[in-house]
Order: structure tokens, then sequence, then C-alpha cells
């Protein structure tokens, strides 16, 4: 059965805060809280961007992933075009 605990954002946003804004050591705040390391860390990395940096950086991965999709598109088209090209020149000797 699944263990972990699901903490709220506030909470999260509390910990991370105790961190940066008041100096507090990432291991002395974790086991204050009874949470990782690891965890305290992958929040501070995720709530220490403001919303305008996180909402261009989803911008950011949602054209990455449309241009991944296009350029596996065109690769596929030159890749037939290529073939098509050779069986071609075979034909007309």
């Amino acid at each position: 059965m699944n263990k972990r605990i699901r903490f709220t954002d506030e909470f999260k946003q509390d910990a991370v805060a105790q961190v940066v804004e008041r100096g507090y050591a990432v291991s002395e705040v974790a086991e204050r809280l009874g949470i990782s390391t690891k965890s305290l860390y992958t929040w501070k990395a995720q709530f220490s961007k403001s919303p305008r940096v996180r909402s261009e950086f989803a911008d950011q991965a949602a054209e990455i992933r449309r241009l991944k999709r296009e350029l596996a598109r065109v690769t596929e088209e030159r890749t037939i075009l290529k073939k098509a090209t050779a069986y071609f020149a075979r034909e007309s000797q």
C-alpha cells in the first residue's frame, strides 16, 4: 500500500520560506518538519521561481514538444523523398 504523505502547497511554501527568507539550514528545517532534504530541495526549486517564470517555462516546453513533432514529421518526409529519388534514378537508367 502507498504510504506517501501529500503535503499542501501552502505547507511546501512555508517550508521553503524558512530556508530562503529566514536563513535556516535545509537539513534543520527538514528534520524539524519530518521531511526529507531531497523533498525540501525539490520544493525550493519549484517555488523559488516566480509564477511568470513558471508560465514562461511551460510555454517553452510546449513549443519544444511542438517543434519535436514537426521535426519528426519533416525527417520522415525527407526519408521518403530520398527513397523515391533513389528509385527513380534506378528506373531512368
